[in-house]
Formats: C-alpha cells, structure tokens, sequence
C-alpha cells in the first residue's frame, strides 16, 4: 500500500472529525467522520468542507456571542504563531433531542516543509455523562449528609431535652418525699415505739434520704471503691448520727463503727488534715 492511501486510511479510519488546515486557516483536508458529521447535519453528500475557512466560520459564530467558536480560533491562530504546541478544550454541541459534547484538540502539522495544523473533534459525549451522572450522585450525597446533621442535632436536642426531663422528674420526687414523707416520718419516730420499731423506721428514712439525695452519685464521681458498709455508714455520719447511733442501726459495735469511720477518712484523703468527716460529707451534695 502506497504512503498516500496508508494516510488516508488511516486517518479515515478514526473516530475523531479531523481537518487540517493552512497558515490563514483554510481547510485542505478532512476525514470521513468530519463528512459524515456534516451529511448527518443537513450537508449534502458531496460535503467535506475543503477550502472552507475555519477561522473565518468561527468569527461568524462568535457574532453570534459564541464564546466558544471564540476560544477555539484563538487556540488555532496561538498553534499557528507557535505560542502554544497544543491546544485543548471541551465544549457542549447539544441538539434539540440529544445533549453531545466534543473536545477539540489542535496540534501542529508535523512537516518542515509546510506550516499546517491538526484540528481534531472528539465525542465525548460518554464521558460527559458519566461525570454528570456523578456530580448528580455527589450531590445527593451532599443532601444525604445534610439530613444526616439535621437528625443528628435533632437526636442532640432531644438527648438534651430527655436529661432535663429526667432532672426535672428527680427534683419531684425529691420534693415530694422531702415535703410529704418524711415530716410524717420524724413524727412516728418522735413517738413511743419499741426498739424494733424505731430501728426499722430510721432505716426506712435513710434510705428515702439515699434515693433522693445525689450524696452518693457524688461518691461514686470520686472514683472510690466503697464498700456497701461503708455507704451505709458515710450516710449516716452525714445525717449527724452518732457512733452510738450508727452502731445500734446497723447491728455493729462501736469500734466496728469506728474502723468505717477511719477507712471512710483514709479513702476520702482527710486522714491528715483537721477536716470534719460529717462536714466533707454534707459538701459532697
């Protein structure tokens, strides 16, 4: 196969629209796809747009404010001048029923005995979806993350609302065992009752006083590892009883009591300070 006819199939055989075009920007050459574009496009058969000139057909354009037609001829002229070794852009060519999009790519005529340039048009039209079809999935993940937020504020707010509910709900009970059980409980231990009786009663007490009172929330943010003894006995010296008193209510004796007294100190870091033990309890509300 001659050179000639090994060109021409060549570049016959691409998938690009490809004209060359002379130093005043005049076509002298086009391929097949370039032709059948144009057939496609209301042409008649015998079109292969040679000695059309380009340049000028992108002056009519961009009469018509094509911005695009515009950058194209400045690529061609600044690859012509040699300022430029290429020149690359994509741009939509949309019908009423289909949207297209081409990159146009202008090289230089690789021969020292002509001043020519390669003008390439290529659908990439494919491509283009695909990133459309992107930016659209990207977008839905934008609007995703956004709701994502919102519930998560929402989640905060409510979370909020729930600990102040459930604030709101212990400083009822609080008040109302404060105010309507246990003035009826000192007045049944102010009464004529047998030992069992009062010993009952008084436990009875400190344990509403341990529901209601955050004293022993306060001990556990310190972090100690009291003993349930040692809870009972932390909450009684805080209501002022004494080691007597404490004794007789939990079925201990005194040095029982006593030893609770020291641990409660040691744990609390006060064995060597002048502090009140009852004192350091009743801060810890």
């Amino acid at each position: 196969m001659q050179g000639q006819d090994l060109y021409r199939v060549v570049i016959d055989s691409m998938s690009a629209h490809v004209a060359i075009l002379d130093e005043r920007g005049r076509i002298m050459e086009t391929n097949r796809s370039w032709q059948e574009y144009g057939r496609q496009n209301g042409m008649p058969d015998s079109f292969d747009s040679i000695g059309a000139n380009y340049l000028k057909i992108c002056e009519r354009a961009r009469a018509d404010q094509n911005d695009d037609a515009d950058r194209v001829a400045d690529g061609i002229q600044k690859v012509l001048a040699g300022q430029l070794d290429e020149f690359l852009m994509q741009y939509p060519c949309h019908s009423p029923d289909q949207k297209r999009w081409y990159a146009v790519r202008v090289v230089p005529y690789r021969d020292e005995n002509v001043h020519r340039v390669i003008v390439t048009h290529e659908n990439i039209t494919p491509i283009m979806e695909v990133q459309e079809a992107l930016q659209v999935k990207e977008a839905e993940l934008r609007r995703e993350r956004e709701r994502l937020e919102e519930t998560n504020i929402a989640l905060r707010v409510l979370l909020r609302q729930r600990e102040e509910d459930r604030t709101r709900i212990e400083e009822t009970i609080y008040a109302n065992v404060d105010r309507l059980v246990l003035p009826y409980l000192e007045k049944l231990l102010q009464g004529s009752l047998t030992e069992k009786q009062r010993t009952l009663l008084e436990i009875v007490e400190a344990n509403l006083k341990d529901i209601i009172s955050p004293f022993l929330h306060s001990l556990a943010a310190l972090n100690m590892s009291l003993t349930p003894q040692e809870i009972e006995v932390a909450n009684m010296v805080r209501s002022g009883k004494s080691t007597k008193e404490i004794a007789d209510v939990l079925h201990l004796s005194t040095s029982g009591v006593d030893f609770h007294r020291k641990r409660l100190r040691q744990k609390l870091e006060l064995t060597h300070t002048a502090k009140n033990l009852r004192s350091y309890l009743l801060s810890l509300a």
